[in-house]
């Protein structure tokens, strides 16, 4: 089936060169994440790991900048002084 719909400028380049770059084409790589998004949806809610479980679903990309600063935190911690 055909059908349009209007995607902002940037989600259509990124789209778009995404899929050239895993060899696919534009329609069967809009047509995978739409059956991806689909089936996770109807799997209901995943478990969300770490922190982000307290404070609800957030892309990746959304929180790069806090998991970094966490993970740099936690790097710093002694195993030793927990016990």
């Amino acid at each position: 089936m055909k059908t349009t719909i209007e995607l902002p400028d940037d989600l259509f380049r990124r789209t778009k060169a995404t899929a050239a770059l895993r060899g696919e084409s534009l329609k069967d790589f809009i047509a995978d994440a739409l059956r991806d998004r689909l089936d996770l949806q109807a799997s209901g809610p995943a478990e969300v790991p770490g922190w982000r479980s307290v404070f609800g679903r957030a892309r990746p990309e959304e929180v790069e900048a806090v998991d970094a600063a966490i993970a740099e935190e936690f790097e710093q911690v002694d195993p030793r002084e927990w016990t």
